[in-house]
């Protein structure tokens, strides 16, 4: 009779406090990679398949929400209870530009094609900072129906899912990167989502 085999987890030590956040990198010619988020204040840096440490990034002064890597795991972004969201340089460590909000980032994400930094917030408001203009005022999108917990984009960058923590509803922005055109509908009762490629998961109150 065949032995099952048993898969044993990989333990990660690094951070001192709860691990708040984790994202995987799309596979890259050097491999993919995962960077965790915290509330020790530094966002982790690792081998995704082995999980050896590769580097901390460190620069905030509060617990770190949400952390993400771009699509060649080039550069880092992270989400601080500080008010503020960085860029890192993912090979240096370096802080390249910190957006300053007026309250808590709960929440960070690339475009696909790596030009654009999506935030969100207590603030209940979506910011898109152009990374190649990082000192240009970002584009808002205000009146969220809550405090904003997650955000991704899905089809070619053109549309913005945003779930909120105080309504437990998704907000779908779809709008074209340069018109004034913006459709917005919300849907009730997600109170988290997430996607990768072309999957969107999304976490009910009651169900997955």
């Amino acid at each position: 009779m065949d032995k099952k085999k048993v898969a044993v987890p990989l333990v990660c030590h690094g951070h001192s406090r709860p691990v708040v956040d984790l994202f995987y990198s799309p596979i890259t010619p050097d491999g993919f990679f995962l960077i965790s988020a915290s509330k020790d204040s530094t966002p982790m840096l690792r081998n995704g398949e082995t999980g050896d440490w590769i580097g901390t990034f460190e620069g905030h002064k509060g617990a770190v929400w949400s952390c993400c890597l771009d699509t060649n795991a080039l550069r880092a972004a992270s989400a601080s209870a500080d008010f503020s969201a960085k860029l890192w340089d993912a090979l240096t460590g370096d802080v390249l530009h910190s957006f300053d909000h007026k309250h808590i980032v709960r929440a960070c994400s690339f475009s696909e094609d790596t030009h654009y930094l999506l935030t969100g917030g207590f603030e209940k408001m979506l910011r898109i900072f152009d990374l190649n203009r990082p000192d240009a005022p970002p584009r808002e999108f205000v009146d969220s129906p809550g405090s904003v917990r997650t955000v991704a984009w899905l089809h070619s960058d053109q549309t913005i899912l945003s779930s909120c923590s105080d309504s437990g509803g998704v907000r779908y922005v779809m709008y074209l990167m340069n018109s004034s055109h913006v459709k917005i509908d919300d849907f009730c009762e997600i109170c988290l989502l997430g996607c990768k490629g072309k999957m969107v998961v999304s976490f009910y109150l009651e169900t997955i």
